[in-house]
């Protein structure tokens, strides 16, 4: 049995703590009921890239996981904040899988140069030499560089995948630019989610399935972090690291009995 958790709020990442390319993780379903039945109030945060915060609504309701949108933190939503706070009426070049447009409205989004931008959103078969190599180019001619996550990969039901935090360290690597990360771990990322809480960080645990992004991130910016062996997680991982989660349990099932 795992540690008592003392704690007034949660932060729950979605793929692989709740689901695996949306199919819910056994007993998911169950937990939130009695999380929600307590009281204890709650936020989805997520680094998924290739949905909007409606779809990740949907797509969870369907799975038998009721979800409000307004509960809902994601990477481009934060990113899109991010670009008309920081760079209101830039030209954006957005390399990502999946149509964000609903998040991203009114932003200028363009397909190639010249851009003021580069944003780099979610993995998938839109990552070409060619789109990668036109973000290289706009961002050594002096484009701001932008991240929504650094994940290096996630799991989905064919098995472990590359993600964009690889791209994201080529490109870093090879312009000298550091990018701005808007997603987790981005302590900015968690504040919003925090604020959301109406709690103080120390009040709120972040439960995930990536060490580094989701935990360590989170107690970085002063929350309590809950790690779950389901999704990417690895446990060769956790045993090299010389930071250590919380609380560490089987799956998010498990998370109710601790408080």
């Amino acid at each position: 049995m795992a540690d008592l958790l003392d704690v007034d709020g949660l932060l729950i990442d979605i793929d692989g703590v709740l689901t695996v390319s949306w199919v819910p993780i056994d007993g998911v379903d169950e937990a939130l009921e009695t999380l929600r039945s307590s009281g204890i109030p709650l936020r989805f945060a997520t680094n998924t890239t290739t949905r909007t915060r409606a779809e990740v609504a949907r797509l969870l309701s369907e799975a038998g996981i009721p979800v409000e949108v307004g509960e809902i933190l994601t990477a481009p939503a934060a990113t899109a904040a991010h670009l008309r706070r920081e760079h209101s009426d830039a030209r954006v070049f957005l390399l990502n899988t999946g149509d964000l447009s609903d998040d991203l409205r009114g932003i200028d989004i363009v397909d190639s140069g010249p851009a003021d931008v580069v944003v780099i959103g979610g993995a998938g078969v839109d990552f070409t030499h060619e789109q990668l190599n036109e973000a290289f180019r706009l961002i050594l001619g002096g484009a701001a560089f932008v991240a929504m996550h650094r994940n290096m990969y996630w799991r989905t039901s064919a098995g472990l995948e590359l993600d964009t935090g690889a791209y994201v360290r080529a490109l870093e690597e090879a312009t000298g630019v550091e990018p701005v990360v808007l997603g987790k771990p981005s302590p900015d990322f968690f504040a919003t989610g925090v604020t959301e809480l109406g709690l103080d960080a120390g009040r709120v645990a972040m439960v995930g399935d990536d060490l580094h992004n989701d935990v360590l991130g989170a107690q970085h910016a002063g929350l309590r972090g809950v790690l779950v062996r389901t999704g990417k997680f690895r446990p060769e991982v956790l045993a090299a690291s010389d930071e250590h989660p919380d609380v560490v349990i089987d799956s998010f099932a498990e998370l109710p009995s601790l408080f």
